[in-house]
């Protein structure tokens, strides 16, 4: 059996006196999407900047592609180097640049040479369909303009783990419907692990090939819940 791309131990998470991820455990395969499932509050954002570097755990341990990245309450890999694109949950676009110097601004931290830049740019500008906006700031963008652009800047370092935080929480029905179509595409162009954080559960039918449930910091691995019984369900999903 194959070792899991990304491997999360009994991770733990305290601020103060408050427990925010308790012992949580969780493992994705490459290329697999797993949504993690949860109320406000769980802990699901608390565990992708965990999982990105972006948070030190009091325990427990993150493994990403064969590689301990974090162990025994510290951060062996800064979060610079774990290869992660993160789209927030209010997607965090710089606003003082457009959005080709958003891709730009990830390229040049990457230390990706001059030469490649202008390719991947504009490689990553069609796969989100957001070329025609290159040179916008934005807030001459929609809601789903944005989001376009943020995944284009998420994606546009090819990182080997895509974290998406409620990406869509703010976007109505429609058109949230046909940018989960847009996601899955470019995700299945990509094969890139992705760790999906929503409380939606039409979102996670939609994209994830597994559900994860979180609660009070908690995991339930591959578990849902019954919105008669409340109890917890395997789901499985394919896209």
């Amino acid at each position: 059996m194959a070792e899991p791309f990304l491997k999360l131990t009994d991770l733990t998470k305290r601020f103060g006196d408050r427990t925010v991820v308790d012992h949580a455990s969780l493992e994705a395969g490459e290329g697999e999407i797993v949504a993690l499932q949860g109320p406000s509050g769980c802990g699901k954002t608390t565990l992708l900047r965990l999982i990105s570097g972006l948070e030190t755990p009091a325990e427990g341990e993150v493994w990403i592609a064969g590689e301990r990245v974090t162990a025994s309450g510290r951060n062996l890999v800064p979060a610079r180097r774990r290869g992660i694109g993160f789209v927030f949950q209010d997607l965090a676009l710089w606003p003082h640049l457009t959005v080709s110097e958003n891709l730009a601004f990830v390229l040049a931290s990457l230390r990706t040479p001059k030469r490649e830049r202008t390719e991947r740019i504009a490689e990553m500008l069609r796969l989100a369909r957001i070329e025609a906006h290159a040179h916008d700031y934005p807030s001459k963008l929609s809601g789903g303009e944005q989001q376009r652009a943020a995944l284009a800047r998420a994606l546009v370092g090819r990182p080997r783990l895509l974290l998406l935080d409620e990406p869509l929480s703010s976007i109505d029905a429609d058109l949230k419907a046909e940018l989960l179509d847009e996601l899955a595409r470019v995700q299945r162009n990509l094969a890139v692990t992705t760790i999906y954080v929503t409380h939606d559960r039409a979102e996670a039918k939609a994209l994830a090939h597994r559900v994860v449930l979180m609660h009070n910091g908690r995991i339930e691995t591959g578990t849902n819940v019954d919105e008669k019984t409340h109890e917890p369900v395997v789901e499985s999903y394919t896209s």
